[in-house]
C-alpha cells in the first residue's frame, strides 16, 4: 500500500517508517492520522516484520499536529453546544487512536529523532518502545504554550517514562527539553552526533532485535506493557498462563544450540 504522510520500507525484518513532509516540518496533517493506524495496524499482521523504526526527513523530526487541518477539525460555531463538544471528544478519540496503535503493535517501535519534537510528535514518540536522538533533538509539550491541556497520550505515557517532577515542570511550562537532558533523565536511551549517526545507531538497535525469537520479543513487549498497566501480582499471573501456553520449545531449543555454539540461530516468523 501506498502512503503519502511517510515512506515504508521492509527489509531484513526491520520496517522503516519515514516522515516526509519536511517543507512543512514533518507536520502530521489529515492523511497522517488515518495512514498512521492503518500501517500499524498492517505491520502487527505481517509475519515478516520484528521490528520498527520511525524516523523522519529533514531538519525536523515533526512540528506536532498540522494547524490547518486542525482547524479544519472544528465544530461549527453556530453548532449547537452539546453536539459540538460531543464531535470533537469523538475526534480526540480518533487522533488517540493513532498513537494507540503503536503502543499495541505487537513488534518493539523503535523512534529516532532528531532537530525539533513538537506537540503531538511527543504524544508520538512517548506511544514507542524505545527513543533515541540526535544531539540537536528538544522536545516540548507545546499544548500548554497555545492555552491546552495535551489530549493524545503524553500525559499518560511519558509521566511512565520520566520522573514526576520532571514531567509536570514539562507539562506546565511548555519549556524546551534538550537531547542530552532527556538521555539524563531516562526519556531517550542514547543520544547520537548527529541524523546519520542516529539513523545507524538505531538501525543496529533494530537488526540485534530482528536476530531473536520473534514470539520471545513479541512476548516480552506484552509482558511489559501488560506490567506498566497492572500491578506485580497481575502480572506475575500473566507472564505464567503466557509462557505455559506460548512457550516455544523449538525456539528455546535453538537459541540455546547457538548459544552453545556461539552461532546465531534463524528463528520462524510469526504468523498473520
Amino acid at each position: 500500500m501506498a502512503y503519502t504522510s511517510f515512506t515504508l520500507k521492509i527489509a531484513d525484518h526491520i520496517a522503516l517508517i519515514t516522515l516526509n513532509r519536511p517543507q512543512k516540518a514533518n507536520a502530521l496533517g489529515e492523511d497522517f492520522w488515518h495512514e498512521c493506524r492503518q500501517v500499524f495496524d498492517h505491520i502487527s499482521g505481517d509475519e515478516a516484520v520484528r521490528v520498527v523504526v520511525v524516523a523522519s526527513s529533514g531538519r525536523h523530526f515533526t512540528s506536532g499536529i498540522d494547524l490547518g487541518y486542525l482547524q479544519s477539525a472544528m465544530p461549527p460555531d453556530d453548532a449547537d453546544p452539546a453536539r459540538a463538544m460531543d464531535k470533537l471528544r469523538r475526534h480526540v478519540k480518533f487522533l488517540q487512536g493513532a498513537f494507540t496503535a503503536i503502543d499495541n503493535c505487537r513488534v518493539p517501535v523503535l523512534a529516532a529523532i532528531q532537530g525539533g519534537c513538537f506537540g503531538a510528535g511527543v504524544d508520538l514518540a512517548s506511544a514507542c518502545d524505545i527513543r533515541y536522538a540526535a544531539k540537536d533533538a528538544f522536545f516540548i509539550i507545546q499544548e500548554i504554550n497555545i492555552g491546552m491541556v495535551a489530549d493524545l497520550g503524553t500525559l499518560q505515557r511519558m509521566p511512565r517514562q520520566i520522573p514526576d517532577g520532571l514531567m509536570r515542570e514539562l507539562a506546565y511550562t511548555g519549556r524546551k527539553y534538550p537531547a542530552d537532558e532527556a538521555l539524563a533523565t531516562g526519556y531517550v536511551s542514547h543520544v547520537a552526533a548527529d541524523h546519520q549517526a542516529l539513523l545507524k545507531h538505531v538501525m543496529a538497535i533494530a537488526a540485534r532485535i530482528a536476530v531473536q525469537s520473534p514470539l520471545a520479543v513479541a512476548g516480552t513487549k506484552a509482558m511489559l506493557n501488560h506490567s506498566r498497566d497492572h500491578n506485580v501480582a497481575d502480572g506475575l499471573d500473566y507472564i505464567a498462563a503466557w509462557n505455559a501456553g506460548m512457550l516455544s520449545a523449538q525456539d528455546v531449543v535453538k537459541g540455546a544450540m547457538a548459544a552453545l555454539a556461539k552461532g546465531k540461530a534463524e528463528f520462524d516468523d510469526l504468523l498473520d
